[in-house]
């Protein structure tokens, strides 16, 4: 990003940090963090598994229809659905397949705006949340660094927090912690199945959106 969209993209965190901290949902106790790792509990009524480009990934929702949690393709379905055990695969309601449909495209090389995907998160850290609303304004194509997101949470020394909160993303790719990169060309990390390796794939995809821009980090 150039110093403007920079700028731009603070702005737009910035309001989506604080929408997001006024409008959070009450707590359900569906998700609870133990020491930096994420644990579901109960928390999908269903779950589908779907093909993308990048592989076989699952998503999971609730009564609502929100998205509860997804995941990237894992070494075989057992473990890209290890964090639905609580729940059984079942036909996803319209809002949940046209999430689906949105995944296949991006990863197909589309270009597809997921931000109106409806999320659940409920219970998820205040600090967290934030994170997250400011992630989902990075456009197909972009990316901030974990500096750039702790500045438009009003918080420059917050980039390690930063990191730890994309760590325990339940929703990659619909909240695109994917997006979020290490200063200095660097990468950073990427706590999905693949690790970098799955980043710098996902980001070689959406960068051909962005001319003259090259996904390519180092470590």
């Amino acid at each position: 990003m150039d110093d403007e969209d920079n700028a731009a993209g603070r702005r737009s965190g910035r309001r989506a940090a604080e929408q997001c901290i006024v409008q959070r949902p009450p707590r359900r106790g569906v998700l609870s963090v133990q020491r930096g790792r994420i644990r579901r509990v109960d928390a999908a009524a269903g779950f589908a598994l779907f093909d993308t480009a990048l592989g076989r990934c699952a998503i999971g929702w609730n009564d609502d229809g929100r998205v509860v949690a997804s995941s990237l393709p894992g070494s075989d379905d057992r473990a890209t659905t290890s964090r639905f055990a609580a729940a059984g695969p079942a036909d996803p309601p319209e809002q949940i397949a046209h999430a689906v449909a949105g995944v296949v495209a991006l990863f197909g090389g589309d270009a597809v705006d997921l931000r109106e995907v409806p999320v659940d998160l409920d219970d998820v850290a205040e600090f967290d949340c934030a994170v997250y609303a400011v992630a989902r304004t990075i456009t197909v194509g972009s990316t901030m660094t974990y500096g750039e997101v702790a500045r438009a949470l009003g918080d420059p020394g917050a980039a390690r927090s930063v990191g730890q909160a994309l760590g325990r993303n339940p929703v990659p790719v619909i909240v695109p912690c994917h997006r979020v990169v290490a200063a200095g060309g660097h990468i950073g990390g990427f706590s999905a199945p693949g690790g970098a390796a799955t980043k710098r794939r996902m980001l070689a995809i959406e960068a051909r959106h962005t001319p003259g821009t090259l996904a390519v980090f180092g470590t």
